[in-house]
Formats: structure tokens, sequence, C-alpha cells
């Protein structure tokens, strides 16, 4: 059994990896913190994980209580993560940052897209990017993953394939995401009250969101293309869920089915991955570390459509980062991750 802590484990990610960790055969959780709500039970905040934590208490920080962990979850807002990796590093076997403070290897992009300096960029390139279905040799005995993001990791998915094939031009492609509410985080914002986001879409980070890079830096590490992505997610009335639809020119004479079969031999030994010719659903991920995914090839308009759903708190966060650590410490990949989602 692997002793694990969850930094700021009050969050709704850190209330995933709770979640998820009680039913993990050979994770166990010592540590949970969360400095906002230290001293306050895990059931009163979290009713649902009641069964499972009856008595743990969020703590404060304190990397004395860490050392000799062997893997630690950071599920911390951006900026904070950075401040005590050092700290993390010398005290834990395995640091998996479910964050976006190590996922851009360029410290230049931070100032650009984050508008702050990185306070310890010598990091950067000792991270690796936590894609395991792109990137699972480079994870296996990792120090520090950078889990990726969830709406790039719903993005990626969808348009890895289709550039590996050589089908899309690199430098014209756009975006269209959809995504729930919980991406938000737990603390309440303006935008993210019942009233702001019930029966109501709304586009935000427009032309400035700071996945673009990420996404454009995993296409270019796994494919070798430089690729440039005009990336436009919304906020939509749910709670968790995305789906990307992703848009590319066709490079080279091909068909739906073409694009499908590619899709499916470029997966075809994913556990977590599921192509298939009808369109995917938000709901069908419910629940679970899997994603969908379908194309279509467009004669009249020589474009390919690809198109991703997952769920944004498993896949495409504390789910992600459960299979990124289970690879690096040497377990089965699938272990203590449901496959299937939740219906109705």
């Amino acid at each position: 059994m692997k002793d694990i802590g969850i930094i700021g484990a009050s969050g709704f990610t850190g209330a995933e990896l709770l979640r998820l960790l009680s039913n993990h055969p050979q994770m166990n959780v010592k540590v949970a913190t969360g400095d906002t709500m230290a001293g306050e039970r895990v059931c009163d905040l979290y009713p649902s994980l009641a069964v499972a934590y009856p008595d743990m208490e969020f703590s404060e920080l304190n990397i004395a209580e860490i050392t000799g962990l062997e893997a630690v979850f950071c599920a911390l807002p951006h900026g904070l993560s950075q401040m005590i990796m050092p700290d993390l590093l010398q005290n834990s076997q395995t640091i998996v940052d479910l964050g976006s403070d190590f996922r851009l290897k360029n410290p230049e992009d931070y100032i650009d897209w984050y508008g702050a300096e990185h306070t310890c960029p010598e990091y950067l390139q000792q991270a690796v990017y936590g894609l395991p279905e792109l990137f699972r040799d480079k994870i296996v005995g990792a120090e520090l993953i950078a889990a990726t993001g969830c709406n790039a990791a719903a993005s990626v998915f969808a348009l890895a394939p289709m550039l590996e094939a050589g089908l899309i031009d690199a430098n014209q492609i756009v975006i269209n995401l959809i995504t729930g509410v919980s991406g938000a985080g737990r603390p309440p914002k303006d935008n993210t009250t019942f009233c702001a986001v019930d029966e109501n879409i709304v586009p935000y980070g427009l032309l400035t969101h700071r996945h673009t890079p990420e996404i454009e830096q995993a296409l270019l590490e796994f494919t070798g293309k430089e690729t440039t992505v005009l990336f436009t997610p919304h906020l939509a009335p749910m709670n968790r869920g995305i789906i990307a639809t992703c848009y590319g020119n066709l490079t080279k004479e091909s068909t739906t089915e073409e694009a499908l079969n590619h899709l499916a031999s470029f997966y075809k030994d994913e556990p977590f991955v599921v192509v298939d010719e009808r369109p995917p659903s938000t709901k069908s991920t419910l629940g679970s570390n899997t994603v969908h995914i379908t194309a279509r090839v467009d004669q009249r308009t020589q474009t390919v459509i690809s198109i991703a759903t997952l769920d944004n708190l498993m896949k495409g966060a504390s789910g992600m980062a459960i299979q990124n650590a289970n690879i690096a410490l040497g377990l089965e990949e699938t272990m203590g991750l449901p496959i299937a989602g939740l219906y109705p």
C-alpha cells in the first residue's frame, strides 16, 4: 500500500481525488490539506465522502507531514504549486500537479498567457506532460508530472491522430469547446452562480484562454509539427463534462470511414478511449475516466471534424492524475479508475 498526500483537497478536483482514492487498492490517503478549510471535517464539506472519510479533517500544509509519502497530488489554483514545488520534490517520490504551473516549457509563455513570471522556471524542463495516451513512456518513473488541463486534453485527444496522419493543416485549426461549471472551481464567482449559468451559454477567454499554448505545445511535442489553433471555450449550465469540436482543413484525399479507421487504429490499445461513429455526448462520460471520440470528413468544404468528450473532473483532472501516478509508480494503469459512465 502506497501512502499518498493531496494538497488542496478541499476543492472539486481534491474531492474527486478523495472519492477515487477511497476505492484504490494500492493507495492510501495519509494527508489531505485545505488551508481555507483547515480543521473542518471532510464529510462536513462533502457529505458524499462521509462513509469513506468519517473522521478525516483538512489540515494546513506542513511539509514535514508529506515527507516520505510515495506520491503527492497538488490540486491548487495556478501560481501556488510553483511556490512549494522545490520542497515537495525533496520530500516525496512522485508529484502530480493538477494545476498549470509546470505544463508549459517556455517561461516566457507564463508571462504572455498568465501575466506573471514563473518563480521556479528551472523545473519546467524536468516536468513531464501528463497525457498518458501520448507520452506514457516519459511518465514511467517521473518525479514531476504536469497533468494535462481539461480543455487541452479533450482538444489534443481529437487532434493528435489527425495531425499524425497528415490529414489536416497544422496552421489552420479551430476548436469550439463547451465545458461544465465545475471547471471553474469550488469558490463562488459572479459568472458561476446558479442565476448566471442557468439556461445560459457564454463564451469566455476569447483569444486569450490559457490552454491555447498548452494545446499547441502538446501537439508539437507529439507530432513534431508547429501547430496554430484558434480556441474558443463556452461555459454551459451543466456540472461536469467537456465536448471539443475541432475543425481542420483537409490536406489530402480522405473519407469519414478512413478518418474513423485511423482514430480506431491510433487508440486501439487504449483502455480509456472509445472511438465510435455515433456522435459522442458529455453524459456518456459522466463519472468515468474515458474519452469518447468521433470524426467526419466533409468533402464539400474539405474539412475534417474531430470531436472528443470527457468528464472534466475525471479524465480532465483527477482521474487523469491517478492514471499518471499509477504509471509513474509502476502500478497497473487502470487501477482504481472507472471506465463506465453514469446514466441517467
